[in-house]
């Protein structure tokens, strides 16, 4: 009886943590399909799905949803290369600096995001670029290139030299290795942080306010209904959205991620 209660109580204390971090989102699904569109009664009076009709009906929902989209998909695209290319280069490579190089591109994802957010318009200030879709996306890659650059690194670590040294011993040029041999060794880790950065890009917003100008994604669309609500359960919908479209990459990066013994030439 005694050996069982640490378990017992480890249960608890797991239970009641989890309970603390998605209450607060339970509330906000349950309010999204309230009658009550002025105010938080507890508990609703009534529940319909006439919000999110409401809510595919408002174009401006959809333009920040679609530009939202794109912003993620292309600074998913920027980070895969230039993250990958950076793993490949530090993981190979010995050279003077190299932990520090590493670690100033691990920098902007340990940064406040206000940090990096202030750095950026300082430096679109400077070289007179113009606020806009590519300064928001120049924004969020700087943050995704480290997801993907963790993740192909790692797995970079645990991929034996021997396998490309094979591969050149048999008559292999780079372009061949790179096709055959590293990218399907390196494929889930790449999909697992491409889909990680999508996700971040996805609900970023303290980067986007100082970088977007006068474009609009969803977080920052919900940050200014917040400010001034007009239909308080359509910003629960939206809310409903964002919890959906990022929730989904993160937890098939993690099943994608979840066992990595399979690695080919790994000892």
């Amino acid at each position: 009886m005694r050996s069982d209660q640490p378990t017992l109580r480890l249960r608890v204390a797991a239970y009641g943590g989890l309970l603390f971090l998605h209450l607060p989102i339970l509330f906000i699904f349950l309010y999204a399909f309230t009658t009550e569109s002025k105010s938080y009664q507890f508990p609703p009076p009534g529940f319909t799905l006439h919000w999110v009709a409401v809510t595919f009906e408002r174009p401006d929902v959809w333009r920040a949803i679609m530009l939202s989209l794109q912003v993620a998909s292309l600074a998913t695209v920027v980070a895969l290369i230039l993250g990958t290319l950076a793993a490949a280069a530090i993981a190979r490579s010995r050279f003077f600096g190299r932990e520090m190089v590493s670690l100033l591109l691990i920098l902007p994802i340990a940064l406040p995001g206000i940090v990096t957010g202030l750095a950026l318009r300082s430096a679109y200030g400077v070289l007179d670029i113009p606020f806009g879709f590519w300064t928001i996306v120049i924004g969020h890659a700087t943050f995704c290139v480290v997801v993907v650059y963790n993740n192909a690194l790692a797995r970079f670590r645990r991929m034996h030299r021997s396998l490309i040294e094979a591969s050149m011993d048999l008559g292999a040029d780079g372009i061949q290795t790179l096709r055959h041999v590293i990218l399907p060794n390196l494929s889930s880790a790449l999909l697992a942080g491409g889909m990680l950065a999508f996700a971040l890009s996805f609900d970023e917003v303290i980067v986007t306010t100082f970088t977007a100008g006068q474009q609009t994604t969803l977080p920052i669309w919900m940050y200014q209904e917040l400010i001034r609500p007009r239909d308080r359960p359509v910003t629960n919908v939206v809310a409903i959205i964002i919890v959906a479209v990022t929730s989904v990459p993160i937890l098939l990066a993690y099943l994608l991620t979840r066992d990595t013994s399979a690695v080919s030439g790994k000892r």
